[in-house]
């Protein structure tokens, strides 16, 4: 989901504007007719306040609150300007104070955090489409489960047609860790640059067939096939949980920063009176 393309322009100029508009405003002496710090602290709070409200959008997927692309655009543009008016309000990169400094850090985070979260997002949600199928997050330990099961399957019926327990032991001591859930988490997010989970089966998978009986070697090639499908899955997983644990990041720190700013706020209101 792309938050600058065409359709979103109309928003990036109007945030361009605005940005302009109230640099221009700030180093303006006739134009700023207030207390200046208190103007752009109000206006930050406010992008902030409305900011928080993306995460809550995403949690009412269900409810009819605008399309997820125009609340992203909104999102990242609304980001910007407040980059611009948090450095107009502050003066500095790095102001002086405990307290503003907490502030500032948490913000830095903030914004850094959203950045590589979009850009995983940009990155992971390409590779998505190109995995095949994609697998509802919350349906990967079923999944897991039932390809499993038809390994164990595959391993008792090759006992059964062959007369000893080879493969069986086999699975028991490499295969069956693979197949127990999902593994090689960064090699299968990373993709084409670690093959790991790939080429760790197919060696195992290679030492075992060496040991076994030709009526055992039908159901070792089962078992391949399954341990590409629980591959397949593997990527699945490794890629969704990294789209939505970042936020496990940026949402507390943004909480975290909303609060120190309200209570900033506050005392601020007190000391001027």
């Amino acid at each position: 989901m792309r938050a600058v393309n065409r359709s979103s322009l109309p928003v990036w100029i109007v945030t361009s504007i605005a940005a302009v508009g109230i640099v221009y405003w700030h180093a303006s002496p006739k134009l700023a007719y207030a207390d200046r710090d208190f103007t752009t602290g109000y206006v930050l709070l406010g992008l902030m306040v409305f900011l928080a409200l993306y995460n809550g959008r995403k949690k009412l997927s269900m409810l009819p609150l605008g399309k997820a692309s125009t609340w992203l655009t909104l999102h990242l543009a609304g980001g910007v300007l407040a980059l611009v008016i948090f450095r107009l309000h502050v003066g500095s990169l790095w102001p002086i104070g405990l307290m503003h400094r907490a502030l500032a850090a948490l913000f830095y985070a903030v914004c850094i955090s959203g950045v590589i979260g979009y850009g995983l997002q940009l990155w992971l949600s390409r590779r998505l489409a190109q995995a095949g199928n994609e697998i509802i997050f919350e349906r990967i330990p079923a999944e897991i489960a039932a390809i499993r099961a038809q390994a164990e399957k595959a391993v008792l019926k090759a006992a059964e047609d062959s007369g000893n327990d080879t493969l069986g032991r086999d699975y028991l001591q490499s295969l069956a860790w693979y197949f127990a859930q999902p593994r090689f988490f960064w090699s299968c997010a990373m993709g084409g640059f670690g093959r790991r989970s790939e080429n760790w089966l197919q060696r195992n998978l290679h030492t075992i067939g060496r040991y076994l009986s030709e009526a055992e070697r039908a159901h070792l090639d089962e078992l391949s096939r399954l341990g590409a499908e629980k591959r397949r899955v593997d990527v699945q997983y490794a890629m969704q949980s990294l789209l939505k644990r970042w936020t496990m990041f940026h949402v507390p720190l943004a909480a975290a920063m909303l609060t120190l700013a309200v209570w900033h706020l506050i005392l601020v209101q007190v000391f001027a009176q």
